[in-house]
């Protein structure tokens, strides 16, 4: 009874120190904040791989994707046909260039 349990407790502590080194949440994050940032093929790909992001962001970022949610659109953040929307773009912090 006792050996079962010091097993049980060795592979917790084992699998608790692999996912602390490898930190799975982390990059699953990273990998969200780069897909919402940088609208690559799985933000163009579809209303389902549109999914898989929003649901991974809600998971790896609550807050930040509560506060998302509960901002108001303004008038430059909707996007018409035709424009380009900007998300990703940060202006240059010179100005403009002559």
């Amino acid at each position: 009874m006792t050996v079962g349990v010091v097993v049980i407790a060795a592979a917790a502590l084992a699998a608790g120190y692999l996912l602390g080194r490898l930190r799975p949440w982390q990059h699953l994050g990273d990998w969200v904040a780069d897909q919402v940032r940088f609208t690559g093929a799985w933000v163009r790909g579809g209303a389902g791989r549109q999914a898989v992001v929003v649901l991974a962001h809600a998971v790896t970022a609550p807050r930040t994707s509560w506060r998302i949610m509960r901002t108001p659109a303004t008038e430059t953040q909707t996007h018409t046909p035709g424009t380009r929307s900007g998300l990703g773009r940060q202006p240059h912090p010179g100005g403009e260039h002559e």
